[in-house]
């Protein structure tokens, strides 16, 4: 009985759930419109942030090495005029200052900084430009060079240094010119020669040679007048005035000799008494007995005599000295007199004979002779002194190539090793990347030179850069034309660590962006009113909004900077009723 009970109660379970399946899924027709109809409109909003805005500029380009420049030589390698063959063509890769771009002959082709393109050779004594960036250039790499512009000497000996340090010698002048400084030279030496033999042919004619001989001797004894003259002043006195003078002093020895043997016996005999009468007493003094009287004087009559004689021929004596000596000095006065009027004899006599010596070459046949030898030496020295100023060591055209920026890179070789170089040898690059790409007509009016940028190797490798140019002086030579409405743009990266030429990169360059973060809203979201004033609609409940007067700045990558009466977190409306 309960197996039945619970079978019935089953079964009307199972009736009641299949009932109410099938009548959830049946609906009315309404029902079934009205689900299938479209829901009511509702808005759609942005979010005001407050973020830095960047506007930038974005082209796709291809990583290079910047300023590709075709090099070809100025002319020949080795001053020679044989056909110009590569012996060692130029490497791909970084070439540095003073390096030896290749080789030519045999003969080194170095690479210099400079503006000035070779297009001479530079020999002794030449001037200008391109010698100035030679002498920078070496002076640049350690050489002691002048920096007067003039390829002289000290400029000369810095070259040959250069040369030897890399294994080469500086160029010498070749067989043809050595030949002919060798030619001048003995024209030269044959014109003194010729010259000198009609000056002694002049000299030996029947007219000038008495009157050679005769300047000959008055050019003797001019010479003879002038060491007599000399002589005679190198002498105080002559042998006749010593003996003068030695005799003159000895006399007035002999008289002061003879007045001091006076002057004594003077005085002795005024010391002397005189005798007293006879028949003294004895015992007086032995004096008084010899029959003088003591205390009376002696005769010096006599002795004064001789004084004064003495003293007058002491005087005497004297005044003969003094003439002796006057007379001494008169007649060597009266020689020098007498020498110089020799000299001065002599002297006229050696112009005079110079004079017809002078006119009688001169009226000479041969004269003529001599004269034109003359010329020919003074012609002959010029021509030698004139191909002297340019003969020594030199730099062929082809030996330097002067390029804008060094170090640089290789990147084309344009010749092989036994080629002929004609035309263009390589092609070199700067040693700095640049990215080359372009840009619409219209952004391009937003780029000027100098503008920061980045260039993008891949998302997570970001590289600093700027814009270095905008235009035909972005176009590289060799480089694809643009396509058209397109401007050409170069770009060049700070660094060139970590990147690879020939790689696909992205470079965005900014054009403007703000010093702090503002207020950015999605451009979309701002509308311009009747009246021209920009607004936003800002829903502050749902569906439900209002109208904010705005004012718009900087727009970058779908966003633009806005102000006015909103804050950070508003909604603003992009689409919708």
């Amino acid at each position: 009985m309960r197996k039945m009970l619970a079978g019935v109660v089953a079964g009307v379970v199972v009736v009641a759930g299949a009932g109410w399946a099938v009548g959830s899924r049946l609906r009315s027709p309404a029902d079934e419109a009205a689900r299938r109809a479209a829901p009511a409109a509702s808005l759609v909003t942005a979010a005001v942030e407050r973020r830095k805005l960047v506007s930038t500029v974005v082209l796709s380009g291809t990583l290079e090495y910047g300023s590709p420049l075709p090099i070809s030589l100025a002319g020949v390698v080795g001053g020679t005029a044989e056909p110009q063959r590569a012996t060692r063509a130029p490497r791909k890769g970084r070439i540095v200052e003073g390096a030896v771009l290749m080789e030519v002959n045999g003969r080194p082709v170095f690479a210099l900084r400079g503006a000035v393109p070779m297009h001479r050779t530079i020999a002794p004594g030449t001037e200008g430009d391109d010698v100035k960036q030679v002498q920078r250039a070496l002076r640049r790499l350690g050489y002691a060079a002048p920096a007067t512009g003039v390829f002289d000497q000290a400029t000369i000996a810095a070259i040959r240094k250069l040369y030897a340090a890399k294994g080469y010698e500086a160029q010498q002048p070749a067989l043809a010119d050595r030949q002919m400084y060798d030619t001048l030279r003995k024209a030269v030496r044959t014109a003194e020669e010729t010259l000198a033999t009609e000056k002694q042919a002049l000299d030996r004619s029947r007219d000038v040679l008495p009157l050679k001989v005769r300047l000959d001797n008055a050019e003797q004894d001019l010479k003879s007048a002038r060491a007599a003259l000399a002589e005679a002043r190198s002498r105080e006195r002559t042998p006749a005035d010593e003996t003068r003078l030695a005799a003159a002093e000895s006399a007035v020895r002999a008289a002061e000799e003879r007045l001091l043997e006076a002057e004594q016996a003077l005085a002795a005999a005024r010391n002397q008494p005189t005798a007293t009468p006879s028949g003294t007493p004895t015992g007086t003094p032995a004096g008084a007995a010899t029959g003088t009287s003591a205390g009376t004087p002696a005769d010096t009559g006599l002795l004064e005599l001789k004084v004064a004689n003495a003293r007058a021929d002491l005087a005497a004596a004297q005044d003969a000295l003094d003439r002796a000596w006057e007379e001494a000095r008169q007649t060597r006065d009266d020689k020098l007199d007498e020498l110089r009027k020799a000299v001065r004899t002599a002297k006229e006599a050696v112009v005079t004979a110079e004079q017809a010596l002078r006119q009688a070459r001169q009226l000479s046949p041969a004269r003529l002779k001599v004269a034109n030898a003359g010329k020919d030496v003074a012609a002959a020295k010029e021509l030698l002194a004139e191909y002297a100023r340019t003969y020594g060591v030199s730099i062929p055209p082809g030996e330097v190539v002067f390029l804008p920026e060094l170090p640089a890179r290789v990147r084309k070789v344009s010749v092989k090793a036994g080629q002929r170089v004609e035309d263009e040898v390589a092609t070199v690059t700067s040693s700095t990347f640049a990215v080359t790409g372009s840009v619409e007509a219209a952004e391009s009016e937003l780029l000027r030179a100098g503008m920061e940028a980045a260039v993008e190797v891949d998302p997570d490798r970001t590289y600093p850069a700027r814009l270095t140019a905008v235009g035909e002086k972005a176009r590289l030579p060799g480089g694809e034309e643009p396509p058209e409405g397109s401007v050409p743009v170069l770009i060049t990266p700070s660094g060139s660590k970590g990147l690879r030429a020939g790689a696909a990169v992205t470079a965005r360059v900014t054009v403007g962006a703000t010093d702090e973060p503002v207020l950015v809203v999605p451009v979309a979201a701002v509308i311009t009113s009747a009246d021209g004033k920009a607004r936003v609609r800002v829903e502050y409940a749902t569906d439900r909004t209002r109208d904010v007067e705005v004012r718009a700045g900087l727009t970058a990558d779908g966003y633009v900077e806005v102000s006015g009466a909103l804050k950070e977190g508003d909604r603003v409306v992009i689409s919708g009723a």
